[in-house]
């Protein structure tokens, strides 16, 4: 998806969403809970207090929170709040919203986005670790962020001092995609020594930051541990690059290998002790994949690694192993074949199609195909990815065999 300065800063139906986000105590499981008993937001949103209560979680003094507010004036100020910081909200029922977080099980209601967010960042890796981290840490995250970014991976992490701050500097050393992740709203950027490198990512069209927090709330311990399920969502998988005992890294693991995701650890010096026992323990439990280059990554990642490998030359793939392979981690549309061009599903041989038969903007392949936005813009990222289609600019899509017009 992208944003650009024609979308609203919200959509219709995002106006009930955020209603409904803003509400206290009503989290996104909770709301989930309400969607599948109600089946819609309006119906939702109309209910009684007692109707409400019947819903599993949903007690009295949260059913009286949905009835009575937040009213339609408070929704308005916090809009306006976003717009003023250049922010756009989406929801989870928008076609633009981030396919790959509708796959987590608390998907957030309400994603504050400052910046551009691109089709291919449903090809991201996390990657995250302590704030008080050594030379080492710092050199390592940034050296795998950029080695990912340059192979056309987008990098998310979470802004956060030490290794985070990395690797959103080596994705951006490599020219590539970073998102970050807040734990506070748009309304400032926390360390404020980090506020540069935001600036860096928004203003040079290079990401995003993101957060599922009101705009005006700060920094707040608590809200730090809520956001590694997002980073953790938004990607294929996850690099831990030194973490202590209790380092928020490690709740981000335990997340991703609970999302099925992947997990991988960069091995950390054993006489240093405070900021590699984490690291060093999910390797030796058998919870991360040891990782010493690129190519331990990309190994992991599979089909979605050697695509990447063939769509920007860094090498050819590997020789098929005799065994049965094992069961692949990855966005939907993806299948293991011998071509880059068999076994496409219905939606990306329809894309196909319609961009080989000369239709290039992506309304014109859309009215083509009568596919729903996200089923249309996750079929496009699938054949970029795979080395059909290649984007050109003006927003174009033509076949990767023909030369730009």
């Amino acid at each position: 998806m992208s944003t650009t300065n024609s979308r609203p800063v919200i959509s219709n139906v995002g106006h009930k969403y955020l209603r409904l986000h803003l509400t206290p105590d009503l989290g996104p499981i909770r709301l989930r809970k309400l969607l599948d008993y109600f089946k819609s937001v309006d119906r939702i949103m109309n209910a009684t207090q007692a109707e409400l209560t019947c819903v599993e979680g949903i007690g009295p003094k949260i059913a009286k929170s949905i009835t009575q507010g937040p009213d339609a004036k408070q929704v308005g100020i916090e809009i306006e709040r976003a717009e003023r910081c250049g922010g756009r909200i989406y929801c989870v029922a928008d076609d633009d919203y981030p396919a790959s977080l509708l796959q987590i099980p608390d998907p957030p209601t309400c994603l504050y986005v400052k910046g551009a967010i691109e089709p291919a960042d449903a090809v991201s890796v996390g990657v995250v670790g302590t704030r008080r981290c050594s030379r080492y840490g710092l050199e390592q995250a940034e050296r795998f962020s950029e080695l990912l970014a340059g192979a056309g991976f987008t990098i998310v992490s979470g802004l956060a001092r030490g290794i985070d701050g990395a690797a959103h500097r080596g994705a951006l050393a490599a020219g590539g995609r970073t998102i970050a992740v807040l734990g506070h709203g748009l309304g400032q950027v926390y360390p404020p020594e980090h506020q540069e490198l935001a600036s860096r990512i928004v203003q040079t069209g290079s990401g995003a930051l993101m957060s599922e927090l009101a705009v005006n709330i700060g920094p707040d311990p608590k809200n730090f541990p809520r956001r590694n399920r997002i980073v953790v969502g938004l990607s294929l998988g996850v690099i831990i690059v030194e973490a202590g005992k209790r380092s928020g890294a490690l709740i981000t693991a335990r997340l991703a290998n609970e999302y099925n995701r992947e997990v991988f650890a960069v091995p950390g010096r054993i006489d240093d002790v405070e900021r590699t026992v984490g690291t060093n323990g999910l390797i030796r439990d058998g919870k991360a994949k040891l990782i010493t280059c690129l190519d331990d990554v990309l190994d992991e990642l599979q089909e979605v690694g050697e695509i990447m490998r063939a769509s920007t030359g860094l090498g050819a793939a590997k020789p098929a192993e005799t065994s049965t392979p094992t069961p692949q981690k990855a966005p939907a549309g993806f299948r293991q074949s011998p071509s880059l061009k068999t076994n496409l599903s219905f939606e990306e041989q329809s894309a196909l199609s319609a961009v080989m038969d000369g239709e290039e903007d992506i309304d014109s392949i859309s009215i083509r195909t009568n596919l729903e936005s996200s089923r249309l813009l996750a079929a496009m990222t699938t054949l970029q990815l795979r080395g059909l289609i290649k984007q050109v600019p003006g927003g174009r899509f033509i076949p990767r065999e023909r030369s730009i017009a």
